[in-house]
């Protein structure tokens, strides 16, 4: 039973974790604009927990940039926890007793720079259905005033969330509203604690410090506790760098080998536009609502040429990268194709999973387990379906799907470990990178006719996705399909690239 002590100590470590994280980019080689990160600093209150600051400013998805952002963690130990646009007036959604979230941010914009972020990070998840849902950007968490001024009176849907804003703040109109509310970001159903720890494990392991792997304890919470009590809770480059040093957690100096190079296709939080530069990162967050295509988006037409010029791009300038993949399973395919193995590319890649992330690469060694293939016939047409059963069996939703929609596809081979599937079923770079070679050893085997085409059918990590995205220059016509896994639209799959 977690009692109310070891609850406040978790929120602590969460936040703590958070910081470690943001902190990273301070001895980034990549990340030399961002000059300060703080802790439970003197900032705009609420808006205190952890504080980035920036010279120059960054980029941020609109035309503006950003000098600054301010954050707000708010964690429980249980994700039972739902809230609504209605919360943001209620002083005990944040815990307090008179003063709401939305008052916090009224006087956090007063104190500060016009050209700030705030964020509202949290365990917890939006109501279903609730309005609030329909505001927040799924590109970056940005509360859409664009959205809430929807309607012209405050008996329309967006109209009775402005006027209960409006009101409780005590604004004369809706431009006012709106100027407290630019640059305010929600970001929801945030990742437990122990993924916190493996994140930060992953961004020390980058920046040449030492990560802590083993044990039930995290010395970086602490380590977060004791700095606090000192009085040491801001950090300039430079201070974070002593720090680091007379607390001896440097292991070697940050690799200067591999550039990181960041794709995405869906936001992984609030720290994902800190993973590369911004000439090195590629959203395609803008194409999809949510998890799904948006209906007047074309995956070949759309989407495919920005991956394809980015990548261009990067082969000119770079040879040795550090891929940071958070996509669309056709994505991570893509992406392999456009490094495939002729490219001259070496790779590494930030794996994320149920056992944590990690830094897989081709030959990094990790023990490469067998694989089980077969050929089953489904009836006479030509094609053939891949599918590749590695985190869950995909088998049955796939025959299902083909027998309704795809009467050409005569074979399917399907592709899992020898172990049957799971979320620890591939062990490294190394398996992965095998893994792919069986798949396009199994296509040639399968002798496809000429102009007929193989179907791609993936439940697998991303990475085996990208190294299986590197042999697809040997199989042939390919065509790559998504699974409508929360059954949004069908709850079947949905043809996406042409390769």
């Amino acid at each position: 039973m977690v009692t109310a002590v070891t609850a406040r100590w978790h929120g602590d470590d969460y936040q703590s974790r958070f910081f470690w994280i943001k902190a990273a980019a301070l001895r980034d080689p990549d990340t030399p604009h961002v000059i300060e990160v703080s802790y439970e600093a003197d900032g705009p209150k609420a808006f205190d927990d952890v504080i980035i600051r920036y010279s120059p400013s960054r980029a941020s998805c609109g035309p503006e940039r950003i000098s600054a952002d301010y954050f707000q963690i708010k964690f429980h130990v249980v994700r039972a926890g739902r809230f609504g646009y209605e919360d943001l007036v209620l002083p005990e959604f944040i815990g307090a007793q008179t003063t709401s979230l939305l008052e916090r941010l009224q006087e956090a914009k007063l104190s500060s720079s016009g050209d700030a972020a705030f964020h509202l990070v949290t365990t917890d998840s939006i109501k279903d259905g609730d309005l609030l849902g329909e505001l927040i950007s799924s590109e970056n968490g940005r509360l859409r005033t664009d959205k809430l001024s929807e309607g012209k009176t405050d008996s329309s849907k967006m109209g009775r969330v402005r006027k209960l804003w409006r009101t409780h703040l005590g604004l004369k109109d809706n431009d006012e509203l709106f100027k407290i509310l630019k640059n305010f970001h929600v970001h929801a159903n945030q990742p437990s604690l122990e993924r916190l720890r493996d994140d930060v494990n992953i961004k020390f392991q980058i920046i040449g410090l030492t990560p802590c792997t083993s044990g039930s304890e995290f010395r970086y919470d602490g380590a977060a506790k004791a700095l606090k009590s000192r009085g040491l809770y801001q950090f300039t480059r430079e201070a974070f760098e002593a720090l680091c040093l007379q607390e001896g957690w440097v292991k070697s100096e940050p690799s200067g080998k591999f550039i990181n190079v960041a794709l995405r296709s869906f936001s992984d939080g609030p720290a994902d536009f800190m993973d590369a530069t911004p000439e090195n990162t590629l959203s395609l967050l803008h194409f999809f609502h949510g998890r799904h295509l948006s209906p007047d988006e074309d995956w070949d037409t759309n989407v495919r040429p920005l991956v394809e010029d980015f990548f261009q791009r990067i082969r000119q300038h770079e040879r040795r990268i550090r891929l940071f993949l958070d996509t669309h399973s056709s994505v991570a395919f893509l992406a392999g194709k456009c490094l495939g193995l002729k490219s001259g590319m070496a790779v590494e890649l930030i794996q994320k999973g149920r056992a944590g992330t990690s830094v897989w690469r081709s030959d990094d060694q990790s023990e490469i387990r067998p694989t089980v293939t077969s050929i089953e016939h489904i009836n006479e047409g030509v094609d053939i379906a891949v599918v590749m059963s590695i985190t869950r069996d995909a088998s049955d939703h796939v025959r299902e799907y083909l027998a309704s929609c795809h009467p050409e596809v005569g074979r399917m081979l399907h592709v899992t470990p020898d172990g049957g599937p799971g979320q620890n079923a591939i062990t490294g770079g190394a398996h992965a990178a095998r893994l792919a070679e069986n798949i396009a050893d199994g296509v040639a085997k399968a002798r496809v006719k000429f102009g007929a085409r193989v179907h791609i059918f993936s439940a697998a990590p991303g990475a085996v996705n990208f190294f299986t995205g590197q042999q697809l220059e040997s199989m042939g016509r390919c065509v790559l399909y998504e699974f409508d896994f929360n059954q949004r639209i069908d709850g079947s799959y949905h043809p996406s690239f042409k390769v």
